[in-house]
């Protein structure tokens, strides 16, 4: 369909706002409320414009075919002046020292709306500065768009603001005939609110940030961002997020550290959040750089282990770029070395069982997330392991209305702000692949797997109630031609409930995951886009290829798109890249950002010291099967892994020579990196590097069916079981050299567990896996509702080691009370 919007034509699809349709055309209508793919709210009403000669608010107002629209008429521009002007009303005049200054949208359409004089005034209230952490509110600055609100909701799931009483005199109803109806309405709300916290005086989020950055003025900032620098001293520098794999456009904006110091600093980290939402470790953990200079006897010593071949292994993990996975590569090949990076391993044995099954790569994009109506998360503690990801599954629950299952053996309260129709369910450890069983007796087109799995229904009674139509006779009075009154019999049909009971099959799979199949049927109505979201529990559970297997079915027989999200920052990356090995060779090992025989590394016990993630150029490929660029931000004094090559005979100046030769056959295209993008446009639209290459993976399809084998694991006294992963925050060791995340390690434990085991926070107690004990402090978690996890961000306690699978049998013993 087609519409005009100042005289241009533009196609739209049903259903679509007209301001989204022009900013997809690169029409400016001015909006300071509403936010690309979150609720309209009418918070701020400059977003009005005429269509077919009327005027409406174009953030929620569908465009119809051959509609007529007009957004730069004076009349309209005149009422957008009488709303800023009410904005300004007792606006703190300090835009000279505002953090915000420069890039406030207050200014900017303050500007645009030409307000040179103010007409009408009322009595200020004193409002106190809040501080929340990592986050500051000044509510002298705050215009109450609710933008901090609707993100938090719509795209973030916390519901963590609210607008709450400000305490303001009530505007005077004469002012009614001296400003415009808009006007008036927007100062009246404004003297009623401001923001606060949905519980209590202090903010209870996960402080991703993200309510800084769409906040349009310096009511909302970044505590240790606030008066240390104006805006236009800033320069961005466009880069990726460095620390999980939805590697999301990201700014480090930098200057010099100070007046006697020039040397740059990265000061904060922005983001185009109408389309880039960041995580908490990408937002605050920025300060990760490495500060050494050219050791030139410890890189000699390393030239040495390898022309002398004493060098047989190189130890890395996946926070590298994929031109340092190519490099190693290239020095596994030159000197017959083993590459050792365990969890890329997992993820691309599973990946490749999945494709060899199904014949071509797992098919859905976040993209396809925030399309979905129907959505199955499985196999990752969602909040913990992909923050980004549940973002995205958020949104589409709630722009979409949509509705879906979530599987975990630990219950997160959290993901109950999502939507009362995501069901989570908490499964036992070891259930996964009754999970994909269903998934595939429930929705699978294949007549075999159908029958395959025909076995798994029991027959249950079930109460129905149901209408039907009885018989009733009614005595009537009638009177004839005489007028003389006849009794006569009538029989009618009335309606009427009854219960009843029939026979109906349950599947064995829905009953021992807790599902409510009665309820799922009523989730399912009307829905049209099914996604299905695994992560790593999958990988690293003991029968990943038969999962694999099952879940190439899920994406081949229903009506399922399949995401996998892959554990770190560049896993998928390197599982393209590198061919990785599963022993070591005899001989000595290079650690890569790893401990080794001689460590190349960031950390501070480096043989020789490596550039942190904000010191490279390079790109990652991330979750949606994207090359996507970043930059470097920071110079690095010391040696780089290309520096290592070129000493061993390679000849690059610069490791970004690598991007145009990464392997095409594994999907990479032979493009220099100065040619890459890296940008969204006005439309959302994603011009970010380039997409992988999948048709160089598409073949005959296996479609291997294998039987279930239904076993049930229990503990116990005194036994536990025990998660790997890290809170929210966190991605591993790289995201806790940051300052504002760094911290010591910490047993996690639920709040039912804690009152089991009569623990409090900071109890001390002992962990003991086979023949490993760990002794450590206790963190009560308020969100999780069952078992306990042991984080591995610590660069001093190796506790991967701990873990064959994501999930293992540990004893625990309370060792002494907190001190508190």
């Amino acid at each position: 369909m087609t519409i005009k919007i100042n005289g241009k034509t533009c196609t739209f699809e049903e259903g679509e706002y007209i301001l989204n349709i022009a900013r997809r055309n690169d029409i400016f209508i001015p909006a300071i409320c509403y936010l690309s793919g979150c609720s309209p709210t009418l918070a701020c009403r400059m977003c009005m414009v005429e269509a077919d000669g009327k005027k409406v608010y174009s953030c929620n107002t569908k465009a119809k075919e051959g509609m007529v629209v007009e957004s730069d008429l004076q009349n309209l521009w005149d009422e957008r002046n009488e709303i800023m002007q009410a904005y300004c009303i007792n606006h703190p005049l300090e835009c000279g020292v505002c953090d915000k200054s420069g890039e406030c949208e207050l200014q900017n359409f303050t500007h645009k709306s030409r307000v040179n004089i103010q007409k009408h005034w009322i009595k200020d209230t004193h409002k106190p500065h809040k501080h929340w952490g990592v986050i500051n509110y000044d509510p002298a600055l705050c215009i109450v768009c609710e933008r901090c609100i609707t993100v938090c909701k719509d795209k973030i799931g916390e519901s963590a603001l609210k607008t709450v009483p400000r305490g303001g005199d009530s505007v005077d109803s004469g002012f009614k005939d001296t400003m415009g109806k808009d006007a008036y309405a927007i100062w009246t709300k404004f003297q009623k609110s401001l923001i606060g916290p949905s519980n209590g005086e202090m903010l209870d989020c996960s402080f991703c940030g993200e309510c800084t950055s769409v906040c349009p003025t310096g009511a909302l900032i970044g505590s240790r961002f606030q008066y240390t620098s104006n805006i236009w001293e800033l320069k961005r520098i466009p880069a990726s997020n460095p620390h999980s794999s939805d590697c999301e456009l990201m700014y480090y904006d930098i200057k010099q550290s100070g007046i006697s110091n020039q040397t740059p600093k990265i000061y904060r980290v922005s983001n185009d959040f109408a389309f880039a939402t960041l995580n908490r470790a990408a937002r605050f953990a920025f300060d990760t750089q490495n500060e050494a200079s050219k050791d030139k006897k410890a890189f000699n010593k390393l030239v040495a282990l390898f022309e002398n071949n004493e060098i047989k292994n190189i130890k890395f993990n996946s926070f590298i770029t994929n031109e340092e996975a190519l490099i190693l590569q290239n020095l596994k090949k030159k000197f017959d070395l083993n590459l050792i990076n365990e969890e890329a391993l997992k993820f691309k044995e599973f990946l490749d069982e999945f494709i060899s099954n199904c014949g071509e790569f797992y098919n859905a994009t976040t993209k396809d997330i925030t399309n979905s109506d129907f959505l199955v998360v499985a196999g990752t503690l969602l909040r913990y392991d992909a923050p980004t990801l549940s973002y995205k599954i958020n949104n589409a629950l709630v722009m979409n209305k949509g509705a879906g299952l979530y599987f975990h053996p630990l219950e997160d309260a959290g993901l109950a702000k999502y939507s009362k129709n995501f069901i989570s369910h908490t499964h036992k450890s070891g259930d996964e692949e009754q999970i994909l069983y269903f998934l595939l007796q429930k929705f699978s087109t294949d007549e075999s797997i159908k029958e395959s799995l025909a076995e798994f229904f029991v027959s249950e009674n079930k109460e129905i109630e149901e209408s039907i139509n009885e018989e009733v006779i009614e005595q009537v009075i009638e009177k004839d031609e005489e007028g003389n009154e006849i009794q006569k019999e009538v029989k009618k049909l009335v309606p009427k409930k009854v219960k009843k009971t029939i026979e109906v099959k349950r599947s064995v799979f829905a009953r021992n995951l807790g599902v409510d199949e009665d309820k799922l049927e009523d989730l399912l109505l009307k829905k049209a886009n099914f996604t299905f979201v695994v992560g790593s529990d999958f990988y690293f559970h003991k029968n990943a290829l038969k999962l694999a297997k099952l879940l190439a079915l899920v994406q081949s027989t229903t009506p399922f798109k399949v995401f996998l999200n892959p554990t770190h920052t560049n896993t998928l990356g390197v599982a393209m890249i590198c061919d990785l090995d599963e022993g070591i060779k005899d001989g000595k090992i290079l650690g890569y950002n790893e401990k080794g025989d001689f460590s190349f590394s960031y950390e501070e016990c480096a043989n020789l010291a490596s550039s942190s993630l904000n010191q490279q150029e390079g790109t990652f490929l991330n979750y949606d099967k994207r090359v996507v660029p970043t930059n470097a931000a920071l110079e690095f004094g010391g040696y780089f892994l290309n520096d290592l090559a070129n000493a061993l005979g390679y000849d690059e100046e610069y490791t970004i020579n690598y991007t145009k030769k990464l392997p095409t056959n594994k999907g990479f295209c032979a493009l220099d990196f100065d040619s890459l993008e890296n940008f969204y446009t006005n439309g959302g639209e994603c011009k970010r590097g380039y997409e992988l290459n999948l048709e160089c993976f598409k073949q005959v399809a296996k479609k291997e069916f294998i039987a279930p084998n239904l076993q049930n694991l229990i503990l116990k006294d005194n036994e536990i079981l025990l998660y790997s992963a890290n809170p929210s925050y966190q991605f591993g060791r790289f995201s806790n050299r940051a300052s504002t995340i760094s911290e010591a390690i910490f047993l996690g434990v639920s709040e039912n567990l804690a009152k089991e085991k009569n623990l409090q926070d900071k109890d001390l107690v002992k962990i003991s896996i086979k023949d490993k004990t760990l002794t450590l402090s206790v963190r009560v978690d308020k969100d999780i509702k069952n078992g306990a996890y042991l984080p591995y961000f610590d660069e001093k306690i190796d506790t991967l080691n701990f873990f064959d699978e994501r999930f293992i049998v540990a004893n625990l013993e309370k060792l002494g009370a907190n001190n508190e």
